[in-house]
């Protein structure tokens, strides 16, 4: 999120802020923490600068005070467009949260959108799509599909990979500039804003549309930015058909427990929580495969791909 775009309103304080943030480009955080303050003094209803500020208190090793400045953000932003609660949750202060704030989420992948297909592919070496697709063809051969629904969007790079074996493919994200970016692709017969968190009447995936209507339901590399999946798995029931497939990708929290949250504000799941999911919502799994999924920090991130189905 480009926080130093959001400005205060107020000219010298976003002038100072500026000199914080050159000073913290070049690495002395503590100097560009002080003069952070000095900007709130001046604008002290700022969410964006106090979480400017939190950020180069936590690199000051200033963790209390990092903690405080969070704990503001969250007062003069209750929806958390900045994701502090998750922030806060990393430094100790409180769990981590069932599920980020919707809000941020969508501010993070409204702001992601020009680059993403760039950043993830090219620099990160992305590989859920291809993966998860390959998945797929193993295990349920030349089978086509009638209605495809692909949670989780984004500009379309799983949809790439299924659309030439499905009938009608339907895309929903929760950010309005990923599904730009898909609508310039072409690919989708169906697109619309949806929210994954939600319970199903409320979500926007059934709007005007009819239940129980998806031979294959896909969620690739989306369920990192949620917490607890309960609502993914009743969403992903209600839109398979008989005997209708859900294939998604999670990444790999490697220990016990349900998920944690890691320090790149993303989820990951056990194989255990995943596996217990499917029992509960009565999915058959068809085949599970471990891989790395993509990058970060120059480190292979490893995921798990699953291929669930629903009795007939």
């Amino acid at each position: 999120m480009m926080l130093n775009q959001l400005s205060s309103g107020d000219l010298i304080a976003d002038r100072r802020a500026e000199y914080a943030h050159m000073l913290a480009d070049s690495g002395d955080h503590m100097d560009a923490a002080d003069l952070m303050t000095q900007a709130l003094e001046l604008a002290p209803g700022w969410a964006a600068g106090w979480f400017r500020l939190a950020d180069y208190e936590e690199k000051s090793g200033r963790k209390e005070a990092a903690i405080s400045a969070l704990k503001k953000v969250l007062t003069l932003n209750p929806e958390d467009m900045f994701g502090a609660g998750l922030k806060l949750a990393l430094l100790g202060d409180s769990e981590a949260p069932g599920q980020p704030s919707s809000l941020y989420v969508a501010q993070l992948f409204d702001d992601y959108a020009g680059r993403f297909d760039k950043a993830l592919v090219e620099k990160l070496d992305y590989r859920v799509p291809e993966k998860l697709e390959a998945l797929i063809a193993e295990h349920a051969g030349g089978m086509r599909f009638t209605d495809v629904a692909d949670l989780g969007c984004g500009t379309g790079l799983f949809g790439e990979r299924i659309r030439a074996r499905a009938d009608r493919l339907e895309g929903f994200d929760l950010s309005a500039n990923m599904l730009a970016k898909a609508q310039e692709k072409g690919l989708y017969d169906h697109l619309a804003q949806a929210d994954l968190s939600l319970p199903p009447e409320t979500s926007g995936l059934f709007s005007g549309m009819p239940e129980h209507r998806a031979d294959l339901v896909s969620a690739a590399d989306v369920l990192m930015y949620l917490g607890r999946l309960d609502s993914v798995f009743v969403i992903a029931l209600q839109l398979m058909g008989r005997a209708g497939l859900f294939a998604f990708s999670v990444e790999d929290a490697g220990v016990e427990g349900d998920f944690i949250l890691r320090p790149s504000l993303r989820y990951a799941h056990s194989e255990t929580y995943i596996q217990g999911l499917c029992k509960r919502f009565g999915l058959e799994i068809v085949a599970v495969s471990k891989t790395p999924i993509r990058n970060d920090g120059g480190k292979p991130v490893l995921g798990i791909l699953f291929l669930t189905r629903k009795p007939a």
